[in-house]
């Protein structure tokens, strides 16, 4: 699979490995992607640095240019999934008229890029193992943007409010749980119109939280 590359590849990098160069930055998109079919097809066991460089067609050297090892490629693999469905969703948030559109936009984009990079889940799932701290930082960051979110729709009377000190984390973290099963169900298993499904979804948001 070749996606387009996020806005920020040499972030990725290890420390001080960082490329300096355009070329560099391709190179290490490269290996990334191939990462990303590696890991998604093998799992993070079974998959190695030699299937990594053969599917990117670069040098095993060339791989530790950029990275120190097979769980530093990974890691990066995490922070680059997580930096990707961010920048897929971000133009269609701003594009909304309200808090409570741009979460159904949101999902009906996530939707489309999950069913398009599948092996998104994989890789995020085995992180829970291979890399606990970028599991949790994915989702937490993911939630904190939701949450920010609700809360600028709760300035705004767009959604209802109340004296809870945690209201929009907990609403956060059920949106992205609800999110990521959705998207197991109708992106990886299913082939259902992202659209309906979003609009489904946002019904029962809207009903729980609209003002």
């Amino acid at each position: 699979m070749s996606a387009n590359a996020p806005t920020e590849p040499t972030s990725q990098a290890s420390a001080g490995k960082a490329p300096r160069t355009a070329r560099g930055e391709r190179t290490l998109r490269k290996i990334l992607d191939a990462a990303i079919d590696e890991f998604g097809e093998r799992g993070f066991s079974e998959g190695s640095i030699v299937g990594i460089t053969q599917r990117a067609r670069v040098a095993l050297g060339t791989f530790y240019t950029y990275f120190d090892s097979k769980e530093a490629v990974f890691k990066a693999l995490v922070r680059d999934m997580s930096a990707r469905v961010r920048e897929h969703v971000a133009p269609v948030l701003m594009a909304a008229t309200d808090t409570l559109e741009g979460e159904e936009k949101a999902l009906e984009s996530y939707l489309q890029f999950a069913r398009a990079h599948k092996q998104v889940y994989r890789i995020i799932d085995e992180a829970e193992f291979a890399d606990p701290q970028g599991f949790e930082e994915h989702y937490r960051t993911t939630a904190a943007r939701i949450a920010a979110r609700l809360e600028a729709g709760k300035a705004k009377g767009e959604v209802f409010a109340t004296n809870s000190k945690i209201a929009s984390d907990v609403e956060a973290w059920a949106i992205m749980g609800m999110n990521v099963f959705l998207g197991l169900r109708f992106a990886v298993w299913g082939k259902e119109n992202p659209k309906d499904v979003a609009g489904i979804a946002n019904r029962m948001i809207r009903q729980g939280l609209q003002a």
